[in-house]
């Protein structure tokens, strides 16, 4: 007899929302995480003394609302505290800020374009409605094209159904939006550079691509999806940093009776007759169990852990095409005092939501040309946020912590990826460079500076390529076909073996919905 009926290897949040859903259930659950600490990318560590850094993930965009409700998260020390604004410094000028306020928000487009100002209401009506039909979609398994089943006919045709009712017109906007760049979708109703260039940076995070690329427009389109209490594009920071997220998953988890175990790296996964029979740990402890959950990335579970000899050719061949090109990095400063932005100085409300460095198209497109020929950009494109001005718990009195998300750091770079730690400081000198221009007083400000390259969150947060999201979200890594055509249900082809990472349906961002969406499609099916 098993001694669990589940065995989740890896405490990232989908992990734990899978453990969570499982022991409520009443299933036994043993959670296994490599690291000393649970999270994984959405994690709080002390890195320096009373500076508790958000290391990776750094706001909350995507959680699933329901989660919050089914899992009584809020009683377990969940606290989202909304994003007020998103500021885009310049050069020259006092910059942009996009408020929650529409008025404002209005007043402050029509600077650069009363036209924009005008339009950017129905922009985002039509954002909402492609985000509401959208919602669907991430919050259920998907589709499995081609099944003759009841049941999936009977969703396809339910999902038509809805898209049909969205009239025409929408329906073109949905055809537009995953086969368009992400600036020439936005230019439908915009023609100011200066929105334009911040906008379309939701296109690009965690993908090889630029925002003139065919297809980040969808990419846009997730990002926008951010609901806090209902309301849609309501992005927000974790008390107490993204730990606090994971955190709160785990005490409702182990409220319910799961177990969770912090450095147990697991080596392999037992399969016995092509079934997954538990685990192997580094250590040579064997941990038997029903199914083995893998929170770890597919290369990671089907190459690393399980061993390709279990498996045909075929799908060997199409978890290897699967692509991961890490593009982003992550720098974290612990400051002695906040640096005033040249053009809008002080710590206003205005800073107190994400700060974008994307001055400009072109200014885009260049940070990925250098991404392009194997560098890193000489002017990358920056996303800041200043947690402790919000949440000072994160700091000592009158310190700051400031997070610094990169794009373009690309995983393959020219002399190869094993150069990254030699290269990492000069990475970390070329971001401060980069925000340094905008905010003059922050390298003076600094006391204790972390850097993570591509490299790092491979080698350290188990990030395959150091992708953050488990896998590009290109249009051919999407539903059905995410991660392998044919096995995007969850379930893998070694019995009792599933996926609950962001490597799944619906993909990357602290959202949940792989973990959820397992572990109710593994007891749907009785595997548990």
């Amino acid at each position: 007899m098993a001694r669990y009926d589940a065995i989740i290897v890896g405490a990232g949040h989908n992990g734990l929302v899978a453990a969570a859903y499982l022991a409520k259930a009443g299933r036994r659950v043993l959670v296994l995480e490599q690291r000393p600490v649970i999270g994984g990318a959405a994690v709080t560590e002390e890195v320096f003394p009373g500076f508790q850094f958000s290391v990776c993930s750094y706001v909350v965009s995507l959680f699933r609302p329901h989660i919050i409700r089914e899992l009584e998260l809020t009683k377990h020390g969940m606290q989202l505290i909304p994003l007020e604004c998103s500021f885009t410094p310049h050069l020259e000028g006092p910059g942009l800020v996009r408020w929650s306020d529409p008025n404002r928000t209005r007043r402050e487009v029509s600077r650069f374009s009363r036209k924009d100002a005008e339009i950017y209401p129905e922009f985002a009506l039509a954002m909402s409605k492609m985000s509401f039909f959208v919602k669907h979609i991430i919050d259920s398994p998907p589709p499995e094209i081609g099944s003759l089943h009841p049941n999936e006919i009977t969703k396809l045709m339910g999902l038509f159904g809805r898209l049909r009712d969205l009239g025409p017109d929408m329906m073109e906007l949905h055809a537009q939006l995953l086969t368009m760049s992400g600036v020439d979708f936005l230019r439908m109703w915009f023609e100011a550079d200066a929105l334009l260039a911040p906008m379309s940076c939701s296109g690009i995070i965690g993908t090889f691509l630029g925002v003139h690329s065919p297809g980040t427009a969808y990419v846009l389109l997730h990002h926008y999806m951010g609901e806090i209490d209902g309301a849609f594009r309501s992005w927000g920071f974790s008390k107490g940093g993204t730990g606090g997220v994971s955190q709160a998953i785990a005490n409702a988890a182990v409220h319910h009776g799961a177990a969770i175990r912090t450095d147990a790296r697991v080596a392999s996964v037992v399969i016995r007759n092509n079934r997954a029979k538990g685990v192997v740990l580094e250590n040579g402890e064997e941990i038997d169990a029903r199914v083995v959950i893998s929170n770890a990335d597919p290369r990671r579970t089907f190459l690393t852990m399980v061993g390709e000899n279990h498996f045909d050719a075929d799908f060997v061949t199409q978890v290897k095409r699967y692509k991961y090109r890490g593009s982003s990095g992550k720098v974290n400063l612990a400051l002695d005092r906040f640096p005033d932005f040249t053009c809008r100085p002080g710590d206003g409300v205005h800073v107190r939501g994400d700060i974008a460095v994307a001055p400009s198209l072109e200014y885009l497109e260049r940070a990925y040309d250098d991404a392009k020929y194997g560098e890193f950009s000489k002017r990358p494109y920056l996303n800041v946020v200043v947690p402790s001005l919000v949440d000072p718990s994160v700091a000592p009195p009158g310190k700051h912590v400031m997070s610094i998300f990169v794009q373009y750091a690309p995983y393959h770079l020219k002399g190869g990826a094993e150069t990254w730690p030699k290269r990492r400081e000069e990475f970390g000198d070329t971001v401060v460079d980069t925000l340094a221009e905008y905010a003059p007083g922050l390298k003076e400000s600094i006391l204790h500076r972390q850097v993570l390259t591509p490299w790092d969150l491979e080698h350290e947060m188990g990030l395959t390529e150091g992708n953050i999201f488990q896998g590009e979200l290109s249009l051919e890594q999407l539903l059905f076909l995410r991660p392998v055509q044919g096995w995007s249900r969850y379930r893998t082809p070694v019995r009792n073996l599933w996926l609950c990472g962001s490597g799944t349906h619906p993909g990357g961002g602290i959202m949940g919905a792989p973990g959820e969406l397992c572990a109710k499609s593994l007891m749907n099916e009785g595997a548990v």
